[in-house]
């Protein structure tokens, strides 16, 4: 079974762009185009980075959780949360429950760790009546368009990852560890070289974790170079305004409950960040979600979003080597 109908999705001011297979009927078994194409959707995928099925069969969450293990046959689980999900079975997640009016911005799955899915699968059981968009940008691009001075301080630096655990604010060391047990959250992080402490001194902070990671990674396939870190996305100045200002009325200056720094822990330049978020809005990819789309990303190469929406939305996730 050929792939047909291709098509190209481009980047609206930038160089990127992914590819669009629609089917020839709306009966076409999905599952089985990837079998029998499997060497191409790979090679296609490192080279635009990301592809989306349009029209297939795929008319179920456990339709699309064959689908992703076929096509990744090891699946993560989503531990050491940074967002808010739920598990739907298997490892088939919800996309990041964030209010309908907020816009989630660029990143790579996991970039704010030493280890991330490789791959990661997208599926609209319910497309919304407006917005909604999984904008994607490519990593390559955005890596060429930032200033190489402050490539180089990054890569020189890295990023250091605060996360201050506060009961009833943000994600629970619970939810994000999956765990209830003290004991478990200090295995993981000792394998997973995260610093922990679990203040005395600090009521309302329970437990406070740093770890420094990478900045940029060159693919392990096609040895490009690649922006792959969420400094912009846990730095304090990608919350809203009224929210920092509630946020610091009810804590203090010194207890927000994630934010990054360079590597050594001084400040990052807010002009910095806001040329890094300029590069991936130049990059920025969009399409409208229909219904049964599904979108595989490889995740070193393509970051993604989400946009704003209205009406019921339902996009669930799996993430792969």
């Amino acid at each position: 079974m050929q792939l047909e109908n291709l098509s190209f999705i481009k980047a609206m001011d930038g160089l990127g762009e992914m590819c669009c297979y629609e089917a020839t009927a709306n009966n076409t078994d999905l599952l089985k185009v990837i079998k029998e194409n499997n060497d191409e959707i790979e090679s296609q995928l490192l080279k635009f980075g990301g592809i989306v099925f349009r029209g297939f069969a795929i008319r179920s969450v456990s339709e699309f959780n064959k689908l992703a293990n076929a096509m990744s046959p090891h699946l993560f689980d989503y531990v050491n949360r940074s967002t808010p999900r739920h598990k739907l079975g298997g490892k088939i997640y919800t996309a990041t429950e964030y209010p309908a009016d907020r816009r989630i911005p660029f990143h790579n799955e996991n970039a704010y760790t030493l280890s991330w899915p490789n791959k990661i699968f997208f599926y609209s059981a319910i497309a919304a009546d407006s917005g909604g968009e999984t904008a994607t940008a490519d990593s390559r691009y955005v890596f060429k368009k930032i200033d190489q001075e402050i490539v180089n301080k990054f890569n020189d630096k890295k990023v250091l990852y605060v996360r201050k655990f506060v009961s009833g604010i943000d994600l629970s060391w619970q939810e994000t560890f999956q765990t209830n047990s003290r004991e478990e959250v200090e295995r993981y992080c000792q394998e997973n070289s995260i610093m922990y402490e679990w203040p005395d001194n600090q009521e309302s902070v329970e437990l406070i974790t740093k770890q420094v990671c990478q900045a940029t990674i060159k693919h392990p396939v096609t040895n490009e170079d690649v922006w792959f870190n969420q400094a912009h996305l846990f730095h304090i100045s990608s919350l809203e305004e009224s929210d920092r200002r509630v946020l610091k009325e009810a804590l203090g200056e010194n207890t927000f409950p994630r934010n990054a720094y360079y590597g050594d822990g001084s400040e990052i330049a807010l002009e910095d960040l806001e040329k890094i978020i300029a590069a991936y809005e130049t990059e920025k990819i969009e399409f409208q979600w229909q219904k049964s789309d599904v979108m595989v990303l490889d995740n070193r190469l393509m970051a993604h979003s989400r946009n704003p929406f209205a009406g019921e939305r339902k996009v669930v996730v799996a993430m792969g080597e």
